[in-house]
């Protein structure tokens, strides 16, 4: 027990009627009594909220701001599991203790801290799963769900079944991948012989079309200009005369003030600059006037050529329009040339798709046999898990009262032998799993949420935790509501059950009955104070004689009751003569 994790304490201030309190528990059985209301869920409540519980906000205690839950957790080891919990939430472990604290403000708004850093709520859920099991009346509708059923075998089938099932599991991802790429192959396989005839569609149309890089650009300008000749010839024939005319033309002007202002040449610095400005234009317009008239002289209507460059731009634009996407159809040719370059190995691809279907399915095959042998080690490893376990559960509810009843766990497996569906393969195997009671012999097995009343359900989950408690990591147990429907001889041994689950792990019960509290190694009272609310001194630690006149009060309902306390005393006795 010195390595399991177990809750040291549990500190509350304004949740409820607790004004403020701290529990410090002990490590074995640890039992909470009181009267109804007096608030002894409450603090059940409180552990919830800092295990990540939904927060509400009427939870806030009235006329104060906000309720603080804080629980503080013994690590004598960390677990591979927790400490990467630790590590990825960035909480710290100081000294061997984790405190996990909540805060829930009277608006509803919430915040969580584990290790002294702010976490989201999930994250002490995640804490939760790890240190502590908590069973109440919910935890008796779970048990009867196949899922928790099978959640239950598989963690008492141990560490040799956790490493199967991830095997198998392996083996099972890897069965599914390559199934979904034999259906995309077998699917791309039913397209091939139109994708093969579009591609060499494509690809004849591309080798047809020849087209070469900025083509279009460059043929959409020639078209311009071949439409335009006469606008073109008149333009250029109007401006040569603007530039050049022997009387008027630009050229003939600039030469005058050329000549005019060389009179001046260096007599005045500013005006030699005025003169190089003039001079300089003079040149460029010549340059121009030139170009012009080679221009004209070029310029020429070609009827035969523009109807074979408006061909050529008509063929461009119907490729584009079949195989091209709506961009600069300049760019779209290139993005078409990488295309036609890849089509040949794209088709010789398709050609030979349906060798690689059976190379994949051959290769499916064989992951399936392994999936198979994985998945019947998985059942047999239940099968025995599932015997033992009936067996060990059955002497337990036999312990608590319940002698004639017999607990076994049915498994509904896949016909190995036969020719398994796919549907009977699962992420967990091939089975189906049922836990069954039978109430006297010869009576017939009846499912477990069936054929069990209240107080026999909690027995059974009692007994369950009894015995998943010798193998599972699980530092602490919390029942609340577990001697529901229970009494006499039967609650006595509850007690005696708590008390032997104990000895491997922390437990903490909440409970009304004396014959249970008589079993605790620490014992605590909740009671309300005057005003109805709980403070630091209405949750006490029972020694001796207060723990003799609590438990008398349980049985008696009163307290002075004389009897009772003998009474108390007896059960007292009884459980230091067999705990010896």
């Amino acid at each position: 027990m010195s390595e399991r994790t177990y809750l040291e304490e549990i500190s509350i201030r304004n949740l409820g009627i607790i004004d403020q309190s701290t529990l410090e528990l002990g490590s074995g059985l640890n039992v909470l009594t009181g009267e109804t209301g007096a608030g002894k869920t409450m603090i059940l409540t409180a552990l919830a909220l800092v295990l990540g519980g939904k927060s509400d906000s009427s939870l806030v205690r009235t006329g104060t701001e906000r309720l603080v839950a804080s629980a503080q957790f013994s690590l004598p080891e960390v677990a591979p599991d927790l400490q990467e919990i630790v590590d990825s939430s960035g909480s710290d472990i100081s000294d061997g203790s984790l405190i996990l604290t909540r805060t829930v403000n009277s608006d509803g708004k919430s915040k969580a801290v584990a290790g002294g850093t702010t976490v989201p709520a999930a994250t002490l859920a995640s804490f939760a799963d790890q240190l502590v099991e908590i069973h109440g009346q919910a935890a008796n509708h779970q048990i009867v769900k196949a899922a928790r059923q099978r959640e239950l075998l598989d963690r008492y089938a141990g560490a040799k079944f956790s490493k199967e099932l991830s095997s198998y599991q392996e083996v099972f991802s890897c069965y599914n991948e390559l199934k979904a790429r034999i259906e995309s192959a077998v699917d791309s396989a039913s397209k091939k012989d139109r994708e093969i005839l579009e591609l060499e569609e494509f690809l004849l149309g591309w080798q047809k079309l020849k087209a070469v890089r900025g083509e279009y650009a460059e043929t959409t300008n020639q078209i311009a200009r071949l439409s335009s000749v006469e606008d073109l010839r008149a333009a250029s024939a109007g401006a040569t005369e603007a530039l050049s005319d022997e009387t008027s033309g630009a050229l003939t002007t600039l030469g005058a003030a050329r000549r005019f202002l060389d009179i001046a040449k260096g007599k005045d610095s500013k005006l030699d600059e005025i003169a190089g400005s003039i001079a300089e234009g003079f040149f460029l317009i010549d340059d121009a006037a030139r170009e012009l008239t080679s221009y004209l002289t070029a310029l020429e209507a070609d009827p035969g050529k523009l109807d074979v460059l408006q061909s050529r731009k008509a063929a461009i634009n119907a490729f584009l329009k079949k195989y091209g996407s709506s961009i600069d159809p300049d760019e779209d040719l290139i993005l078409l040339a990488a295309r036609a370059k890849g089509a040949k190995e794209a088709i010789a691809d398709l050609n030979g798709g349906e060798d690689r279907i059976k190379e994949l399915q051959n290769e499916l095959a064989g992951i399936k046999s392994e999936l198979v042998k994985s998945a019947k080690k998985l059942t047999d490893l239940r099968n025995e898990a599932a015997l033992a376990l009936s067996k060990e559960v059955t002497t337990e509810i036999s312990a608590l009262a319940m002698p004639h009843t017999v607990f076994s766990i049915a498994i509904t497996s896949a016909n190995y032998t036969g020719a398994l569906k796919e549907s009977d393969f699962t992420n967990l195997g091939c089975d189906e799993i049922a836990m069954q009671i039978q109430g006297h012999a010869g009576a017939p097995l009846i499912a477990l949420g069936k054929g069990a009343s209240g107080g026999e359900m909690s027995r059974i989950m009692l007994a369950l935790e009894v015995v998943l408690a010798q193998t599972h990591p699980v530092g602490t147990y919390i029942f609340d509501e577990v001697d529901a429907g229970v009494g006499g001889k039967a609650a006595i041994e509850v007690g005696r059950r708590l008390a032997a689950l104990a000895k491997h792990t922390q437990v903490i019960v909440v409970t009304h009955l004396p014959q249970v509290a008589a079993w605790a190694d620490t014992h605590f009272v909740v009671k309300k104070s005057s005003d109805g609310s709980v403070s630091q001194s209405d949750v006490t630690k029972l020694e001796d004689k207060a723990r003799v006149a609590e438990i008398a009060r349980m049985l008696a309902g009163l307290e002075g009751s004389a009897s009772a306390q003998e009474h108390a005393a007896e059960l007292l006795a009884m459980r230091e003569s067999i705990s010896k």
